[in-house]
């Protein structure tokens, strides 16, 4: 008999990520994957994972879960999200043990938009052309294709608990990328007069509340182009940012439509891709050009941060005393924790 995390509340939006399914575009596929790769490397090395191990990608509000048929090992990394295990206050970026029949309340985030919610073992779930990540437009992958639903049962691969110590995230890996989004220019640059690339480059935009998992939509001050508005459609990456008529500049993102007929006026670097996974409405965004050969060393350092995201993490010890976010939850102490409080 299989052991399932059960879906008590969905959440916001809530779907089953790996890294995509690449190789399909030219057949009009969508990679999809998760928004932020280093948030799933992550949360699985926590946990004990391989680090490309399928998670539960969480947006602004998470879902409530159970396990009934077994403990299980989790940990949840990307944006600070409040969380609670049956009503009492846990850390991300660290492990903890789910017993059997416990509620995992997963709130809203704190800072930032996106969480990757892994557990150990992983998932059973059958991979779609050789991915489980969920393509909600094109219902592809995850449990029936889309958002998580209350009553869904995720089947574990591995129900239990692993023989190892729970781990941490240092708070100085937590933190949140700030400054400029880093961008290459192009590659129909052309399409745009010098004012409108001054303008781009000048100006803040806002993220607005119609950006989903396909793109970010900003508004700000209008780019205008240097004549027609539409190309022949050509392909699209993840980072593209198309610049419609209206002038308001779109990034394209891991649900992206695999081509687009509006020039793009830029394209987001690898290494800053994750940075707009956590972006919430009502930010703001400006955009700094970088040259090619800065990009390409920027990517390879991040690769390599994700490579050694097991040797970074910290051991910790679980006790039965309180901890101060509980505490806190209680109204037991105050904000301030010292010995003069």
């Amino acid at each position: 008999m299989s052991v399932d995390l059960e879906i008590i509340e969905p959440g916001l939006a809530t779907t089953l990520q790996d890294l995509g399914r690449s190789g399909f575009q030219r057949f009009g596929i969508s990679a999809s994957g998760v928004m932020d790769p280093i948030a799933l490397a992550t949360a699985n090395a926590l946990v004990g994972n391989k680090l490309e191990t399928a998670a539960l990608e969480i947006t602004l509000a998470g879902p409530t879960l159970t396990c009934a048929g077994a403990d299980i090992r989790f940990a949840l990394a990307g944006a600070d999200f409040a969380i609670a295990i049956d009503g009492r206050p846990v850390s991300s970026h660290e492990t903890h043990d789910l017993k059997a029949g416990q509620r995992l309340s997963i709130g809203t985030a704190r800072d930032g938009a996106r969480a990757v919610l892994a557990v150990s073992g992983g998932f059973q779930v059958a991979p779609m052309l050789g991915s489980v990540s969920t393509h909600s437009r094109s219902q592809l992958g995850g449990l029936d294709g889309g958002p998580l639903r209350a009553g869904d049962r995720l089947p574990l691969a591995a129900p239990g608990l692993p023989a190892r110590p729970h781990l941490m995230v240092p708070p100085v890996h937590r933190r949140r990328t700030q400054g400029p989004v880093r961008v290459l220019l192009g590659p129909q640059d052309d399409a745009f007069s010098a004012e409108g690339i001054a303008t781009f480059f000048a100006s803040d935009y806002t993220v607005t509340a119609l950006s989903d998992r396909m793109g970010c939509r900003l508004e700000g001050p209008r780019v205008q182009h240097a004549g027609a508005v539409g190309i022949v459609s050509d392909g699209t990456v993840f980072g593209s940012i198309q610049i419609p008529g209206n002038g308001q500049p779109i990034i394209l993102l891991a649900d992206r439509q695999t081509t687009g007929g509006y020039p793009k006026i830029a394209t987001v670097i690898s290494a800053d891709l994750p940075r707009l996974a956590q972006l919430r409405p009502g930010e703001r965004v400006r955009f700094q050009a970088i040259e090619e050969d800065v990009a390409v060393q920027l990517a390879r350092d991040m690769r390599e941060r994700i490579r050694r995201i097991d040797a970074s993490l910290i051991e910790i010890q679980r006790t039965a005393a309180p901890t101060s976010d509980h505490l806190l939850a209680c109204n037991l102490i105050g904000g301030v924790i010292s010995a003069f409080d």
